[in-house]
């Protein structure tokens, strides 16, 4: 095995570990914090709780597309970082390996990772989407079972209000029920209950309500007075209310439910109204700069991972994160911008892509092959000099404060 293969091998292993950990911590972060919405927003509509499981997995390629570009950034930027921090860099330079045969591994973390990330966000995303909004769906309507939200007056029908205080086993067990129902020629009924269970019938659009220890009071045009009675047990039959089939894929408001072949054949079909090509031409060219910046992080992770001789600063990881948010939201605006037909799409996303291209490469360059190169050497100094300051304000503070009175 030649010293070149054996460089790579270890190149490739201390890119990979920082890699899949930034993947795995940026991924169950965005989880976990959308979790506790989808908790709050199932058990509001009385939904079961597996359902979260599912709307969470059809939200995992969204938050893999977001997080792939970070994990590649960090990977090679803490691997790198390594290597110049332990001077290993400069002997791997001095044995005739320069940063262009070093990039060889993180290009093909890139590409393989390019490749990955343009299958999520071109096929696989779009369809988890409009899996997650026909979750959502489902919960509303009431299809995945009784659409119940404790504390709160619940239409089941056009004549019939339920309100339960709490709920149980997945919706099914309600305690401290009050059901009130009206019949076309003007009878009503009023019922309160300690419980009440749904029950199933032969009749797939008509559901049992059996209340337990309660009170009823049933009233008509032609009685004198309303009838109240006490029961032990009660039976009240509900129609089920209709529920409409939810809609095809990709006819939302947006286009995110489309995948890459839609959206080019849609965008310029002459069929489309003109406003909604624009859109689809945007979000298209939105997925495919996502994509192709991928293939300059590796650059730009080399250019911010090795700090100045004599110096630790990690402020090119602060750097590295900030300049990977800040192009995905430029990048969002504009496809906003070229959606609305304010600026040609193409122009609109290609456009910040070009520049910030140049600026990396720049930067690399400065990096490799000008003598003595430090591309964020002038922030370097300035946070240098902004921490040394800030540290001489807190010392004599630290000071006057541990001297005794």
């Amino acid at each position: 095995m030649s010293i070149a293969t054996r460089i790579d091998r270890y190149l490739a292993r201390l890119i990979f570990v920082p890699l899949v950990a930034t993947l795995t911590l940026a991924a169950m972060l965005l989880l976990l914090e959308k979790m506790l919405r989808l908790f709050d927003f199932v058990v509001s509509e009385g939904g079961p709780v597996h359902v979260v499981w599912q709307m969470l997995a059809n939200l995992i390629p969204q938050y893999l597309s977001l997080g792939i570009p970070i994990g590649l950034m960090l990977g090679v930027l803490l691997a790198f970082r390594k290597l110049a921090l332990s001077s290993e860099l400069d002997s791997l330079r001095a044995v005739g390996l320069g940063y262009g045969r070093l990039l060889r591994v993180p290009y093909m973390y890139a590409v393989v990772l390019a490749a990955i990330n343009l299958a999520i966000v071109g096929f696989v995303q779009p369809k988890a989407h409009y899996a997650y909004e026909g979750l959502r769906f489902e919960l509303r309507s009431g299809a995945l079972g009784a659409s119940i939200k404790v504390g709160e007056f619940n239409n089941l029908g056009r004549r019939m209000t339920l309100r339960v205080e709490r709920s149980d086993d997945e919706g099914r067990h309600l305690h401290e029920v009050f059901i009130r129902a009206e019949a076309n020629d003007g009878r009503s009924l009023a019922a309160t209950a300690d419980l009440g269970t749904f029950l199933a019938t032969d009749d797939p659009d008509t559901i049992i309500l059996r209340l337990t220890r309660g009170r009823l009071v049933h009233n008509a045009p032609n009685y004198r007075a309303p009838r109240v009675l006490s029961f032990e047990s009660h039976d009240i039959p509900i129609d089920l209310p209709r529920i409409e089939n939810f809609r095809a894929r990709g006819s939302g408001t947006g286009n995110d439910e489309l995948t890459l072949p839609e959206l080019v054949k849609l965008g310029g079909s002459e069929r489309v109204a003109e406003r909604v090509r624009d859109a689809m031409r945007a979000n298209f060219h939105f997925r495919m700069v996502e994509v192709a910046m991928m293939l300059l992080l590796p650059l730009l992770a080399v250019a911010l991972a090795v700090p100045p001789k004599r110096s630790t600063s990690g402020l090119g990881i602060f750097l590295s994160i900030v300049m990977v948010v800040t192009y995905h939201k430029i990048n969002q605006y504009a496809e906003q911008m070229g959606a609305q037909d304010r600026v040609d799409p193409v122009i609109a996303l290609w456009g910040p892509f070009a520049i910030f291209a140049a600026l990396i490469v720049w930067m690399y360059w400065t990096l490799a092959h000008k003598p003595g190169g430090q591309p964020i050497g002038a922030l370097e100094r300035v946070f240098s000099k902004a921490a040394t300051a800030i540290g001489r304000v807190v010392r004599p503070r630290r000071r006057r404060e541990a001297q005794p009175a």
